[in-house]
C-alpha cells in the first residue's frame, strides 16, 4: 500500500471523530426556568444544612434550646417543601428539563438520602453506649455494634441512590399522570419517616429533664428507629406501589365537604405536631406493605373457599 492511500484512509477514519467533536461542541445548556431551579438548591442546602446540624455537639442548644438533631430534622421538611414546590411550578410553567430532572434527583441525594442516612448515625451514637461519643458508630470501630449501626446507614444511602436513578429511567415524562403512583417508597417519604421519628425523640428527651421519660425509652428508642431506617432502605428498592398523596387527593378542583376534611387533619397536625408528623410518615411507608398483605391474605381466603 502507498502513502498517500495510507494517508488517504487515515483522513477517511478522521473524519466521523471530527463531525462527532463538531456536535459536541454545537451541544448547549438550554435556558433554565429561575424560580423552580432555586426551589431544587434550596432543597440541596437545607440537606447540607442537616448535616451542619446534626453535626453540633451534643450540648449545642440553639433558638428555642432546639438541638442540633432538631434543626437538622427540621431542615429535612423544609428541603421536602421546596422539593415539592419545584416540579409543581415546573410543570405549572412547562418549563420542565432534563437538566432540571438532573439536578433534582441530585439535590434529593443529599437531603433525603445521605441526611437522614447521618442523623441516624448521629443519634445512635449519642444515646446508645457511651453518651454523646459518636465516634462509637464507623467500619473502623472494634465494636461490632458500631459496624452494624454504620453499615445500616451506608445501606440506607446506597438504597436511596437506586431508588432516585430507578425513578428518572421508569418515569416516562414531567406529567402529573407519570407521578400518580411510585414504583418503590419514595425517597422523601423514606426521609420523612426516619426526620419525624428523630424529631419526635427529640422532643421527649427535652422532657428528660422533667423526669417524665425514662432514660432507657430514650436509649431504646434511638435503637428502634436504626430498624425504621433499614426497612425504608428496603422500602424503597422494592416494588411495592406507592401512592403521590399531594397529586392523588390534593390536586384539582374538589368540593368543598371534601376541602372541609382536608382542614381536620391540618388542625390536628398544629395541635400535636410531633406525633401526627410521625404517625403519619410511619403510616405512609407501612400503607403499601400492608395493603399487600391484605390483599394475599384475601386471596388466599377466597382461594380456601373456592376450593370448598
Amino acid at each position: 500500500m502507498s502513502s498517500n492511500d495510507s494517508r488517504e484512509s487515515g483522513s477517511a477514519a478522521e473524519e466521523p471523530r471530527t463531525a462527532l467533536a463538531r456536535r459536541r461542541r454545537r451541544q448547549r445548556i438550554a435556558p433554565m426556568s429561575v424560580f423552580p431551579t432555586m426551589c431544587t438548591l434550596g432543597n440541596l442546602v437545607a440537606g447540607f444544612a442537616a448535616i451542619h446540624y446534626a453535626s453540633k455537639p451534643v450540648d449545642y442548644a440553639g433558638p428555642w434550646d432546639w438541638t442540633g438533631l432538631t434543626f437538622a430534622a427540621v431542615l429535612i421538611f423544609i428541603g421536602m417543601v421546596f422539593d415539592a414546590f419545584d416540579g409543581s411550578i415546573a410543570r405549572l410553567t412547562n418549563t420542565t428539563s432534563e437538566l432540571g430532572a438532573q439536578l433534582d434527583s441530585l439535590a434529593d441525594m443529599v437531603t433525603f438520602g445521605i441526611a437522614p442516612a447521618y442523623l441516624a448515625t448521629v443519634l445512635i451514637g449519642r444515646y446508645v453506649g457511651a453518651e454523646g461519643d459518636v465516634n462509637l458508630i464507623g467500619p473502623e470501630v472494634d465494636s461490632m455494634f458500631g459496624r452494624l449501626m454504620w453499615g445500616i446507614a451506608a445501606a440506607y444511602v446506597c438504597c436511596a441512590a437506586l431508588r432516585l436513578a430507578r425513578f428518572n429511567v421508569e418515569t416516562p415524562d414531567a406529567s402529573v399522570e407519570s407521578h400518580l403512583v411510585f414504583r418503590g417508597l419514595p425517597s422523601p417519604g423514606a426521609a420523612g419517616a426516619v426526620a419525624s421519628l428523630i424529631l419526635l425523640h427529640q422532643h421527649l428527651s427535652a422532657a428528660r429533664f422533667a423526669e417524665d421519660v425514662p432514660i432507657e425509652f430514650i436509649r431504646g428508642s434511638a435503637l428502634a428507629i436504626q430498624f425504621i431506617v433499614i426497612l425504608c432502605a428496603c422500602g424503597m428498592v422494592s416494588s411495592l406501589p406507592y401512592v403521590h398523596v399531594i397529586n392523588r387527593y390534593a390536586r384539582g378542583r374538589r368540593s368543598f365537604g371534601y376541602v372541609v376534611l382536608l382542614v381536620v387533619p391540618l388542625v390536628i397536625l398544629i395541635w400535636s405536631f410531633h406525633y401526627v408528623l410521625a404517625i403519619g410518615f410511619c403510616a405512609y411507608a407501612i400503607s403499601a406493605p400492608a395493603l399487600w398483605l391484605w390483599r394475599q391474605i384475601r386471596h388466599r381466603n377466597r382461594s380456601a373457599e373456592a376450593s370448598t
